[in-house]
């Protein structure tokens, strides 16, 4: 399979052109960036045939078979769309589009097409989470009650820019970081919440938008999300944790791209250190969405899994503004 990358991305370059050149008989051989000396340089520096400053140009003459899209959030609703209609695979960075509307038409469209639409939501792929799951569909811990996400950070700044002062790109801990947390809990829980209240605010970085937001969702099987997100937290660790009627589960830094943490089980026996395997997130995602092409399975995160993280963090973000319990809107899906 050959790729093309819309965006000259440090999430291309750190993570994901290494995934999907480990896959077999996969390469990436082209580049979109708006400013022409940039692509000419990441594409030399990753040693990338082509490099396009026009997406068009890209699509009909790279001769490629899908495209990774990891642009500011307010492009990729155009930029999925041209790719879609050209009859190429498509894997969007997360949030999928600004609105629920554009989002489940990138996904419709991509269905009509026959081609596979993932989003990038990379936490369900680590082997931590993996074992979180299957220890709550194997039951160990009963009916779950609650759980608590805490995925305050330290926002590097090499990521600010647009995230913590454009609105208009999609900047703002809501859109980065929330939409992640709402994949996550659906992955775990295999439900998706009802209604949500939060309060959001500014603590240090957001400039006319929010950096930190705190959030209670409710579920359909009446277990109730705490969650945390934060761009200004340097100290506060990352973890989640699941509470049931036999027991829980406690997982320490584990909301992250690298495959570490710890997790560990306590129940009326005590506590039992939970191991998990250390595979690259990225590599298994790609996987999986290669599998999907050839039409052996699906991607771990499809373009309805990304619509539903979305429509929970629009749902976050009206709540944090009206201070009103706000029902999550689906669009269908």
């Amino acid at each position: 399979m050959r790729w093309g990358l819309v965006g000259a991305s440090r999430i291309a370059s750190s993570y994901m052109i290494d995934a999907l050149r480990a896959q077999d008989g996969a390469d990436v051989v082209a580049v979109l960036s708006s400013d022409a000396a940039r692509g000419r340089d990441f594409a030399g520096t990753h040693g990338i045939a082509h490099s396009f400053t026009d997406l068009d140009a890209l699509l009909t003459e790279a001769d490629v078979d899908a495209v990774y899209i990891s642009t500011t959030n307010e492009k990729h609703h155009r930029q999925a769309m041209a790719s879609i209609a050209a009859g190429k695979h498509v894997l969007c960075e997360k949030p999928l589009a600004m609105t629920l509307v554009d989002a489940g038409e990138m996904v419709r469209a991509a269905a009509a097409r026959g081609v596979v639409f993932a989003t990038n939501h990379h936490l369900r792929n680590a082997g931590s989470h993996l074992a979180i799951k299957a220890l709550i569909d194997g039951g160990r811990i009963g009916n779950v009650l609650s759980a608590r996400v805490f995925h305050a950070v330290n926002l590097p700044e090499h990521l600010r820019g647009w995230r913590i002062n454009d609105a208009a790109a999609g900047g703002g801990v809501i859109p980065d970081i929330v939409v992640h947390d709402a994949d996550t809990i659906r992955f775990h829980l295999s439900e998706d919440p009802v209604d949500v209240i939060a309060k959001a605010g500014t603590s240090g970085l957001g400039e006319g938008v929010e950096d930190s937001v705190m959030s209670v969702w409710s579920m359909p099987s009446g277990a109730m999300v705490q969650t945390h997100e934060s761009f200004t937290h340097a100290f506060a660790g990352t973890g989640i944790e699941f509470h049931g009627t036999k027991g829980s589960i406690f997982a320490r830094n584990v909301m992250t791209q690298q495959p570490t943490g710890e997790i560990w089980l306590v129940d009326e026996s005590g506590r039992h250190d939970i191991t998990f395997d250390s595979h690259n997130l990225y590599h298994r995602s790609m996987g999986l969405f290669h599998g999907a092409v050839k039409g052996t399975g699906r991607p771990s995160a499809d373009g309805p899994d990304g619509v539903k993280s979305l429509a929970v963090a629009l749902a976050v973000s009206e709540a944090a503004q009206t201070g009103q319990t706000v029902s999550v809107d689906y669009g269908g899906f």
